[in-house]
């Protein structure tokens, strides 16, 4: 499964068994602020959203982007992933 970034909408996307969960998102500069992380209800409890919130960071640390969690799933999947620590802003 692969995440991507759809600038269009200023959304990452991740397509699970015909279902798109998806994380609305600003950047400012060089920080990324991840405003709504959305799963449908048929993905959800699969690890979806985890899987959409690693590929969005993947793609935000190759860019070099901070990243602000605005939404509370993203501010807690980063509490439990220190390995993300020094992207925080």
């Amino acid at each position: 499964m692969t995440v991507t970034n759809n600038t269009d909408q200023s959304r990452y996307e991740l397509v699970e068994d015909g279902y798109v969960a998806y994380a609305d998102y600003r950047v400012h500069g060089t920080t990324l602020s991840i405003n709504y992380v959305f799963s449908p209800p048929e993905l959800r409890g699969k690890g979806t959203a985890g899987r959409l919130m690693q590929g969005l960071m993947e793609n935000a640390k190759a860019q070099s982007l901070k990243v602000t969690p605005i939404c509370g799933y993203a501010a807690s999947w980063l509490q439990r992933h220190p390995e993300f620590n020094d992207m925080k802003a």
